[in-house]
């Protein structure tokens, strides 16, 4: 097989970009938490509503993007994720009211929800199989990479006035260039057979794998598509769908309820808890979003070769361990040798290399042709209400229960996920997409 290695890493790392955005606009709130709440006079619940309020809006886009990206295309669908970035970063930078603030990070959300489910799902229809686990891993290390360079941009921008705006207004940049660099890669050959465009999905086959690996592939996708009827609506609600969809919401949600945003977008107010000022707490965030970008290399390097659901057991059993000690350690007030950032790192890293890339992995790959748009959507949407749930209740439950007990609510969530994973979870690595439709149906 003729491999077109530079055409295949070109559209994967463009897509990925997606996940640099998401990353990029949902961390970003971290640096600016200590100065819009007293901008806009927060308690608990309305910080809890400002940092969380951009997960409404990622439902809502994860909910649309999917009958988007099945009418108009995934590439078309990206290209609206990018001016949505863009438009929310410097409408929240500008803003001067809690209403307008909220506005437009529901906005970013749109574009956050739709890119999580539409960058991997154009990754997983396009790369060969043997490729897509550390390929679709990439949209993981966009968005870790996106958060670090958040952390950064908090850290820079910290130190001067309107530092909150600029924080906000930043990710316009790197929207832009995601924009442009759309305009450089194809649609996926998948949504171009579903609608009849059989030269087109045919040339961009030949490109990625030669003539007659592109042949063979070509009569597997379309016999994907013929063996199924009635409307890809009526497919996903059907008895012979529901076992893909419930274990794809079921991944989406546990890789939520194990606590990483919650961590990911406190962290500065989880440091200062242990006796740091603002400042050394943004540096060590920053560490943090560096040990996820690293880990994140992990799982590219070994998802093909280990396998999906090993990494699952792994990251649920260590991250439950991890939260365990940081609950005893908050407990008992013991903050010496830097055990808590140690800690958190391990954390962290741990959620990086497998959670948080492999479940992006899976998600892509499960579900059939026919319905993979829409039953994306309805995992994604489960994402990010989890997302959403865990980042608004976070300051209550800390208020009311004590750090102690809130991190061990998400170490049972973890325990949860192994048990799933455990019993209930197949192995997808080295199958095409149409070889891992007959594990489910």
């Amino acid at each position: 097989m003729m491999i077109n290695r530079s055409f295949i890493i070109l559209i994967s790392c463009v897509a990925a970009l997606g996940g640099l955005l998401f990353g990029f606009d949902t961390a970003i709130i971290s640096g600016a938490i200590p100065y819009i709440t007293p901008y806009f006079g927060l308690d608990a619940g309305g910080l809890g509503w400002a940092v969380g309020c951009i997960l409404i809006g990622c439902a809502a886009g994860a909910l649309g993007a999917g009958w988007l990206a099945e009418r108009f295309g995934r590439l078309a669908t990206l290209i609206v994720c990018a001016l949505l970035f863009a438009v929310s970063g410097i409408g929240a930078g500008l803003s001067h009211s809690l209403f307008v603030f909220v506005l437009f990070r529901l906005i970013g959300g749109l574009g956050v929800g739709a890119a999580a489910m539409v960058s991997p799902m154009y990754i997983a229809e396009t790369v060969p199989a043997h490729w897509r686990g550390r390929l679709v891993s990439l949209y993981q290390l966009a968005i870790v990479s996106g958060i670090l360079l958040a952390y950064f941009s908090n850290y820079f921008f910290e130190r001067f006035d309107h530092n909150w705006r600029l924080m906000f207004a930043s990710q316009a940049a790197p929207a832009l260039l995601f924009l442009i660099l759309l305009f450089l890669v194809p649609e996926t050959p998948r949504w171009l057979l579903r609608h009849q465009r059989k030269i087109e999905a045919l040339a961009i086959l030949i490109r990625i794998s030669g003539s007659e690996a592109a042949q063979t592939e070509l009569a597997q996708i379309e016999n994907s598509f013929t063996t199924e009827s009635g409307s890809a609506f009526q497919l996903l609600f059907s008895k012979a769908s529901r076992p893909v969809l419930a274990t794809g919401i079921l991944i989406a949600v546990f890789q939520q309820v194990t606590g990483i945003n919650a961590v990911l977008y406190y962290a500065p107010l989880i440091f200062k808890e242990t006796g740091l000022n603002n400042s050394s707490a943004l540096l060590q965030t920053i560490g943090i979003g560096a040990v996820n970008v690293l880990a994140t290399f992990i799982a590219i390097g070994f998802v093909d070769k280990v396998g999906r659901k090993k990494f699952l057991l792994i990251g649920s059993l260590l991250m439950g361990t991890c939260l365990v000690v940081l609950a005893f350690c908050f407990n008992y007030q013991y903050f010496d040798h830097y055990i808590v950032l140690v800690v958190l790192v391990l954390y962290v890293g741990t959620f990086g290399c497998t959670l948080g890339a492999v479940t992006w992995v899976y998600l892509s790959e499960i579900f059939p042709n026919r319905i993979r748009g829409l039953a994306l959507s309805v995992a994604t949407l489960a994402l990010w209400l989890a997302d959403f749930i865990v980042t608004y209740t976070f300051p209550l439950l800390i208020k009311n229960l004590g750090t102690p007990l809130t991190l061990g609510c998400y170490a049972l969530c973890c325990i949860l996920s192994f048990i799933y994973v455990l019993n209930k979870v197949p192995e997808t690595k080295d199958k095409t997409l149409e070889e891992i439709e007959t594990l489910f149906i």
